[in-house]
């Protein structure tokens, strides 16, 4: 098979269609050998693409802290994708499932930012830059055929972020996110159950991640944005039709319904 050299707008928009038209497209490394660094300009530029039909940037999303998944793909550290307000679905709001492909949805803990962040920093810093608290969830949807990809794809693909929702905000002071029980109910059935200690050992970790990603990238995360830590359970098919409520102990829940 012939390689061809990365076209990055060539690969974004491909991504892009495929997203739009909710149909699979084959891997992009079948065909055009990527490394790290060409994968995420393929991700900053299918976000570009997003930002010019109006979208605006909104937060990031964390991916691979858990090391079990890290292990899975031989990998040893975590990856992000891009947040945009046409992903964000509003607390108690219907998703409609017909302009996804395989969705899948996975509990997390979402951060709201009140101060920057880039770069190396502990997570004593991470904690000051924290103004809200909530439990929360991605949907998924890899947009590879028979949802299959490398790393540099699901980077390119932006993680496979599509959409997300959190519960209302909580003050962090005095949240214990150490080992936060995490329940996902399927019509009032419990479907999957975790805990926040699953990402990276504490959520806060994530978070410094998150910075550290982002000043490698030469960004900055801005006050107001939502940062997703990361999955706390295995991701699990999304339904349509259904009433969903993803529940953190001491948080509350999040509540979305599909058709």
């Amino acid at each position: 098979m012939t390689m061809n050299q990365p076209n990055i707008a060539a690969l974004a928009e491909t991504l892009d269609d495929a997203t739009r038209s909710a149909r699979t497209t084959a891997r992009l490394t079948d065909t055009t050998p990527l490394d790290i660094p060409t994968a995420y300009a393929v991700q900053r530029a299918g976000i570009d693409r997003r930002r010019a039909r109006g979208e605006s940037l909104i937060g990031v999303k964390m991916g691979f802290t858990s090391r079990a998944k890290m292990a899975q793909m031989g990998v040893d550290d975590v990856i992000w994708g891009l947040l945009t307000d046409a992903m964000l679905v509003e607390d108690g709001g219907v998703l409609d499932t017909g302009g996804l492909i395989h969705p899948r949805i996975e509990p997390e803990i979402a951060f709201l930012l009140g101060r920057p962040l880039s770069g190396r920093i502990s997570p004593a810093e991470a904690a000051r830059a924290v103004a809200g608290v909530a439990v929360a969830y991605e949907v998924l949807d890899s947009r590879y055929e028979d949802f299959r990809f490398t790393l540099p794809d699901v980077i390119a693909d932006n993680a496979s972020a599509a959409h997300f929702g959190n519960a209302p905000w909580h003050d962090p002071d005095g949240v214990h996110l150490g080992n936060l029980g995490l329940t996902v109910e399927v019509d009032g059935r419990p479907v999957a159950t975790g805990s926040s200690a699953a990402v990276l050992g504490h959520p806060l970790r994530s978070l410094t991640a998150a910075a550290r990603l982002a000043g490698d990238a030469g960004v900055v995360l801005e006050p107001g944005f939502v940062v997703l830590a990361g999955a706390a359970t295995a991701a699990v098919p999304l339904p349509a039709n259904a009433h969903l409520r993803i529940a953190g102990a001491g948080l509350g829940a999040a509540e979305v319904t599909t058709r």
